[in-house]
Parts: structure tokens; C-alpha cells; sequence
């Protein structure tokens, strides 16, 4: 019986070792000399363009945001949304991040999300240097060679 007992205090002391390295393992973003914090947005921002680098998405965002940033665009002096269809959770040293994306017709969806994912996990990291968990993506919508020919405007009626 003697035996069960000393093989459970060193599990959990090694269990206890193991939880101490994990949280004293050094970061980029917090050093002796001080702790650098970033915001959701920024890497919501680096998460959409690095995103939208990638052949074959055609935008990011559900219809009605894609809508708005449609008509965000033709306000002079607005910028497009560069986080559109980009949530994320930062913390202080790991960042999860979901895409809602519209892809081109004809694209293999797989082939499309691991490019993504590697372009989002590849330039969140490297900008950041915060440990990217998960690219969580979710494709709404399939954008057709048909529907360019419908989004073109109307001519004017009088010149």
C-alpha cells in the first residue's frame, strides 16, 4: 500500500512541476524589462488582411457585413474594414481566432482553409509573437462568375 500513495505524491508532484514550467516559460511579449499588451483589434486587423492574401477568398463577412462595408466604401474618407468576418480573443500570450470567408467558385474549400490558416497562424504570429491556438473558419457563401454581371450599376439615364 505503501507504494500507490508515493506513486500518486509523484504524479502530482511532477504534474505540479510541469503546470510551473509551462507558466515560467519565457515570452516575447513579457520580459524583465517590462510587458507589452495587444489589443483585439490589432490582431483582428493582421488576421483579416493576412486572410484575404490568400487566392481564392473572394471576402470576408456575412452578408449583412458584407453590405455595410459595400456601403462604407462609398462614404469619401472611409477606410474598409480590415477586421470584417474577424473575431478573435486575445490573451496575454496565446490569441484564438475565428473567419467567417466567401470563397471563389471552383476553389477546393480544404485546400483553401489550410492556406488561410497557415497565412493567418504565420503573420499573427510573427508580427505578434503571441501563440495563435486555433483558425477556426467558416465559409458562408460561394461567390459566383454570375454574380459580377448583377453588381454592376445600372447606366445613367441621362448624361
Amino acid at each position: 500500500m505503501s507504494s500507490q500513495p508515493s506513486t500518486t505524491s509523484s504524479s502530482s508532484t511532477s504534474a505540479a512541476n510541469s503546470s510551473a514550467v509551462q507558466h515560467s516559460a519565457p515570452s516575447p511579449l513579457q520580459t524583465g524589462e517590462g510587458s507589452t499588451t495587444i489589443a483585439d483589434g490589432v490582431v483582428q486587423k493582421i488576421a483579416g488582411l493576412a486572410a484575404r492574401e490568400v487566392s481564392g477568398v473572394y471576402a470576408l463577412g456575412g452578408g449583412a457585413a458584407r453590405t455595410l462595408g459595400a456601403l462604407r466604401e462609398r462614404i469619401p474618407g472611409s477606410s474598409q474594414a480590415s477586421g470584417q468576418g474577424v473575431s478573435v480573443e486575445v490573451g496575454e500570450r496565446q490569441a484564438a481566432i475565428d473567419l467567417d470567408i466567401v470563397t471563389e467558385y471552383g476553389v477546393s474549400i480544404a485546400d483553401l482553409s489550410r492556406a488561410v490558416r497557415r497565412n493567418v497562424i504565420t503573420s499573427v504570429e510573427g508580427m505578434t509573437g503571441l501563440d495563435v491556438t486555433e483558425v477556426n473558419i467558416s465559409v458562408n457563401d460561394i461567390h459566383l462568375p454570375t454574380d459580377d454581371v448583377e453588381e454592376q450599376p445600372a447606366p445613367a439615364r441621362v448624361q
